[in-house]
């Protein structure tokens, strides 16, 4: 399969352009545009389809946000639909109705006393309201500038966390390899560790190193609790570490101590949520309820940017007022709450539900598990990761010792480039491969995703 739109330009023209005009993501762009990567012009299910005909299964969900597929009729329809009415209008000033409907899921379908939305149009800028709003929500709690008390504006974050590249969103959630340059730039944090005991340091052991995990987010905690505006934190797993799993409980832990603390915690479903985690939202396996919620990915089935930074009445009661009294939040974007985006995100939603997405996940998550235990015995895997649909696989030097590749070897990369060869499209995080497949894809291209990693891994790790 093409595309069904003609393609304007030779093949070797847009390779030129791509490699010259387009500045990518996260992409060393020498080695891009040597290597010369799939330019995308269809996708058909859980398949796209490049430039030149050739075929590849999703195997990252297009960056972890498609949900049902690609081109599905009742996502396109619903799109098309609202085109006939109105494309965007501001939510400044004005509403619409696909944006009113939308909050009201939401709040119907996030955990009980999540209660407020509010739109923007990416994970990035989902955190970074909800980190301006914790912040302005105890100046005004507690009185404003008058009230002569110390402003609480630092930010409790867990090692290794990724919460996307705006500048507040970054210093909650930085990694060095990416952000070393912005040293200087990002506010100061409070940083538990990561509890995940693959690797632990010198001196624990697993079980001493997690409990050391628990122990010190009550001791942050009760030492800053006065100058801590909030905990932001990735339930259940950290995608962007390298799918790192956390054990169960750790959640309900943190919970149990910031509302201890009265520190509003701020729950960061941008990649667990939308039912990769087994769930609708990764908060419900341990029953608890944040302050603020940030969603974005699939909760447009993965077709147009969309993002919802969620709160409880106790977080938006404190920007009432009368305007002259200086509460309203002060933040938007040009896009919150696009009609269409709106619209495609009610349509996908009622795919979920109509169609039981949730029970694939189910199912799905079982027959990865059953598959990733035949991966995890190749000689250089280290360890595989799983939580629902997510799932990470280290790759290693040395298996017993846990000796990591050196970074310059980009191992993950060459298991990307081996399954290219064999279309599939995955993604590395270093040298973990991570395979995030759509939640409503079936058993047939589950095995498919499989088998080819296997091979890619097999053909990369035996050079």
């Amino acid at each position: 399969m093409t595309s069904s739109t003609a393609i304007q330009h030779s093949v070797e023209q847009l390779y030129a352009w791509d490699g010259r005009d387009v500045w990518h993501p996260f992409t060393p762009m020498t080695v891009h545009a040597r290597e010369k990567p799939p330019i995308i012009t269809s996708g058909e299910g859980f398949y796209v389809f490049d430039v030149e005909g050739r075929k590849y299964l999703d195997g990252i969900s297009s960056l972890w946000c498609n949900v049902h597929g690609h081109r599905v009729p009742e996502l396109d329809d619903a799109i098309r639909s609202q085109l006939d009415e109105i494309a965007h209008t501001t939510l400044l000033g004005t509403s619409t109705p696909t944006a009113i409907e939308l909050a009201h899921k939401i709040v119907e379908q996030t955990p009980e006393g999540l209660n407020h939305v509010f739109y923007s149009d990416a994970g990035s800028t989902a955190v970074e309201a909800a980190l301006k709003m914790v912040v302005q929500y105890h100046y005004q709690k507690e009185g404003g500038r008058e009230s002569g008390k110390p402003r609480r504006t630092m930010f409790v974050r867990v090692a290794e966390a990724y919460h996307g590249d705006t500048i507040g969103s970054v210093s909650v959630g930085r990694i060095d390899a990416f952000h070393g340059s912005l040293e200087g730039m990002l506010f100061d944090t409070l940083t538990v560790p990561c509890p995940v005991a693959y690797r632990v340091p010198e001196g624990y052991t697993a079980d001493s190193w997690l409990e050391h995990c628990y122990a010190e987010v009550e001791r942050l905690i009760a030492e800053n609790a006065d100058r801590i505006a909030g905990f932001i934190m990735e339930p259940l797993v950290q995608g962007a570490a390298g799918v790192m799993v956390h054990p169960e409980g750790y959640l309900r832990h943190v919970r149990e101590v910031t509302a201890k603390h009265g520190i509003p915690l701020i729950a960061d479903e941008v990649a667990v949520g939308f039912g990769k985690t087994g769930t609708l939202f990764a908060c419900e396996q341990e029953q608890v309820t944040p302050d603020i919620l940030c969603l974005a990915k699939g909760i447009t089935g993965g077709y147009l940017p969309l993002a919802a930074t969620v709160t409880t009445s106790e977080i938006f009661d404190a920007f009432l007022g009368e305007p002259s009294e200086g509460k309203t939040f002060f933040h938007g974007h040009t896009y919150t709450g696009n009609a269409l985006a709106c619209a495609v995100a009610l349509a996908s939603w009622k795919l979920i539900e109509e169609r039981d997405v949730l029970d694939n996940v189910a199912s799905a998550t079982d027959y990865l598990q059953q598959r990733m235990s035949e991966v995890a015995e190749h000689p250089h895997v280290g360890e595989v990761r799983q939580k629902g649909m997510m799932i990470g696989i280290e790759l290693v030097l040395d298996k017993e010792a846990k000796t990591p590749y050196p970074a310059e070897q980009r191992i993950g990369h060459q298991v990307t480039l081996a399954a290219r060869k064999r279309g599939l499209i995955i993604r590395p995080l270093g040298n973990v491969v991570i395979l995030m497949p759509a939640i409503a894809m079936p058993q047939q291209q589950l095995a498919e995703l499989c088998d080819k990693t296997l091979e890619a891994i097999r053909e990369a790790c035996s050079a």
